[in-house]
């Protein structure tokens, strides 16, 4: 106290500042075991949801993956909307509506010949589309954290935001197009008929006929005959047009045959090694499935136990 004026005390600064930091330290009393509480609350919730998701997909794999595809699909659109990400909005916009028309298709009975070819070259596009951007985008990660954006003077933070955004694409809507495509491939395998649940065939899977779109199998007269499409054939000696089965192999996730339900050897029907980082590539995104559906989903879990129980 240095002196009074009207009868209030004057303080000097250095007084002034020990005082305001004596009330937040008030305010924080008690705050690390708050700290504490939250965070056995985080890890308590993060492990009882992962024993209770492998239980729901070990026993009820259809709900689950039905569930987790549609929290992959709507969660980033809520999100975003609310942040008003208008480009993230187009894109799903449109995706949504073209994957609409390409299900559709694919649940129509009687099915249509073409309807076949048409699904799985749709998603097999979008899902070479979306490797292609990952890829690109993991690449720009690495330049810019070796300074090689520094070449085209481009900002740090601006390269790494445009390599995490299409990291995040390519990975997204990879993961979105496999999904989608499963659900085709089951949908028109069950109307074609050649497997039901009982696993006896309903049809009889004529010679020269490719049992994925139903079309007649036209050879090839030689190896470098490119009239006509290559077919593939089976160790259970079942013969498919090539990108048929590439389709219902790699984009439908099915490793058997369309038809008998035999394992497929993959790594035998896949021998070129600029094929084989797309097998590593869908067990990738697989991973990626459970960080963009129930993640957001936990934390908001969380929040309302720790609101709940008054704690911030």
């Amino acid at each position: 106290m240095e002196e009074i004026k009207n009868n209030t005390p004057v303080i000097s600064e250095k007084e002034a500042r020990r005082l305001a930091h004596l009330k937040e330290m008030e305010k924080h009393i008690g705050h690390e075991t708050m700290h504490l509480e939250m965070v056995l609350i985080l890890i308590t919730t993060l492990v009882a949801s992962q024993i209770a998701l492998v239980q729901w997909k070990n026993r009820h794999p259809k709900s689950y993956n039905a569930v987790t595809l549609l929290g992959m699909w709507f969660v980033p659109f809520l999100f975003s909307s609310r942040m008003l990400w208008w480009r993230f909005l187009t894109i799903w916009t449109f995706y949504t509506i073209v994957t609409t028309f390409v299900v559709l298709k694919a649940r129509r009975r009687p099915l249509s010949g073409n309807t076949p070819r048409l699904v799985y070259k749709w998603f097999l596009v979008l899902f070479q589309v979306s490797y292609a951007v990952g890829v690109v985008g993991y690449i720009c990660i690495m330049f810019t954290v070796f300074g090689l954006n520094m070449l085209f003077l481009i900002r740090p933070e601006t390269a790494m935001d445009f390599s995490v955004l299409l990291l995040f694409y390519g990975l997204y809507y990879g993961v979105m197009s496999r999904d989608f495509a499963e659900i085709c491939s089951e949908m028109m395998a069950s109307t074609i008929g050649y497997y039901t649940k009982s696993g006896i065939p309903t049809k009889t899977l004529k010679d020269g006929v490719c049992a994925v779109c139903g079309q007649e199998l036209v050879l090839p007269l030689d190896e470098h005959d490119t009239t006509v499409e290559k077919v593939y054939k089976l160790s259970c000696y079942h013969t498919f047009h090539d990108y048929c089965i590439r389709g219902w192999c790699i984009v439908g996730k099915k490793q058997t045959c369309p038809y008998c339900k035999e394992k497929v050897d993959l790594k035998r029907m896949f021998t070129s090694p600029w094929e084989r980082p797309h097998l590593l590539y869908g067990q990738l995104l697989d991973w990626i499935r459970y960080l963009v559906a129930w993640q957001p989903v936990i934390i908001v879990i969380v929040q309302g136990i720790n609101w709940t129980l008054g704690l911030k």
